[in-house]
């Protein structure tokens, strides 16, 4: 069977996401694809051959037609998901969340109650679960190579580049306007150590703040745009110095580089960061949220971790020490070292993956999700999706809970069972 596909929201992530269809047309075939944005939308459109009448300009325009897919990639900014899962779920379409499902608690439990009410499959797109990595990792834990968990040290290097680029300039710098950093960010991350841990949380406490990326700690010759400054050139957050750089280097031009412009020539990155919102000072920009942040958890059966989400790091995959009480675990991503309590014996595993981030297909797990789900919307067998609702509403509620601890000066909060609801569709779920 070939699952066919409407992507709603042709920027990185839905590109990305229906790149899966160019790669294996045999399993998969886009349809449909809606975006407000007319330049993404044809160019998607034109790359997976849709015809016009599977053209839309929104989410709700797509909503208005019978349904014309198996399933839908909703790749939405976060404040444009929870609707759109109730409408489109409510049509039977299959949904394929991208991460956060929503920037709210009362919108994530409202997204896993659609799916639980429609009855359709609906995945998260918490991509580190689909890793050659993690399945290593989930492997060597589960056979008991360091025995009993005890603790986790666990670092988002989200790195200076990243940072200034989607948190301070970028879509995600405001979380009225999208969502705090930590979910926006990192609920992969806790998500992984939810997964790794195979228990619940039951407290969380969180200390972190909006320590650089202000207006006091601007030099007092910058100005206001990168373009226009005297102090650029020994600027750690040069927007000139990185995107020429990106426009340099092929690899990049997916990712960060088109988010800034479709015109991928030195005139028409000048004409963004004179014009658009990346080439403003990152001390001079309109941002709040957090740029280093340290969660700690506490899951049932005692097992603790910790969880450092940091800017002022090099970029790359995320890097973690597991402490057993029979041996000791450290990876960053593409190599294990594993250190055994009874012989001594340190052992290293070399895992094939790819590159850490959005645009380099998260360590392999984007592909490795895609495939996951096109599978399972082929043959119904809902258990090749490791992040559905439930799990990732936990994952979610792990954040909420850290940021309520955060903006009250690290006061640990309690984490109660789920609404009855969650409950019935977790129920469900195993049946």
């Amino acid at each position: 069977m070939t699952v066919t596909l409407a992507i709603v929201g042709a920027g990185t992530r839905g590109t990305m996401y229906a790149g899966y269809a160019e790669q294996f047309p045999d399993r998969a075939r886009v349809v449909a694809v809606a975006d407000s944005r007319a330049a993404y939308r044809d160019a998607l459109a034109d790359r997976h051959g849709v015809p016009d009448a599977g053209r839309f300009t929104s989410w709700r325009e797509l909503a208005e037609r019978p349904r014309l897919a198996d399933a839908v990639v909703l790749a939405t900014p976060d404040h444009e998901h929870a609707e759109p899962v109730a409408q489109l779920t409510a049509l039977g379409y299959d949904i394929l969340l991208e991460k956060p499902m929503a920037p709210t608690e009362a919108e994530c439990d409202a997204v896993v109650e659609a799916a639980r009410r429609s009855g359709v499959l609906l995945a998260v797109c918490h991509v580190l679960r689909y890793t050659p990595y993690t399945d290593a990792v989930k492997r060597l834990v589960a056979d008991g190579a360091i025995g009993q968990i005890i603790g986790i040290e666990h670092l988002e290097p989200v790195g200076w580049w990243h940072f200034a680029h989607s948190y301070v300039r970028g879509i995600w710098r405001r979380a009225d306007e999208s969502s705090f950093s930590l979910l926006a960010k990192c609920c992969h991350d806790l998500d992984w150590l939810r997964y790794v841990v195979d228990a619940p949380p039951v407290r969380i406490s969180s200390v972190g703040a909006l320590h650089h990326f202000h207006p006091g700690n601007r030099p007092p010759e910058a100005a206001d745009r990168c373009l226009d400054c005297r102090v650029e050139a020994s600027c750690p957050y040069s927007a000139t110095r990185f995107y020429n750089d990106c426009l340099a280097d092929p690899r990049r031009h997916a990712w960060p580089l088109s988010v800034l412009t479709r015109d991928l020539t030195e005139a028409g990155v000048r004409t963004a960061l004179r014009d658009g919102p990346y080439g403003r000072c990152v001390y001079a920009t309109d941002n709040d949220v957090v740029d280093h942040q340290v969660v700690t958890v506490s899951f049932e059966g005692g097992a603790t971790a910790t969880l450092t989400m940091s800017a002022f790091t090099p970029g790359g995959h995320r890097r973690t020490r597991i402490m057993g009480t029979r041996g000791h675990l450290e990876g960053d991503g593409e190599r294990i070292t594993l250190t055994d309590f009874v012989t001594s014996e340190v052992s290293v595993i070399d895992v094939v993956g790819g590159g850490a981030d959005a645009g380099s297909g998260h360590g392999g797990g984007d592909l490795g999700l895609m495939a996951a789900f096109v599978e399972a919307v082929a043959t119904g067998d809902r258990s090749l999706v490791r992040s559905g609702p439930e799990e990732s509403l936990d994952s979610h509620r792990m954040a909420f809970a850290a940021e309520r601890s955060r903006l009250t000066g690290g006061v640990p909060v309690e984490l109660t069972p789920p609404s009855s609801s969650v409950a019935a569709l977790t129920a469900a779920s195993a049946h």
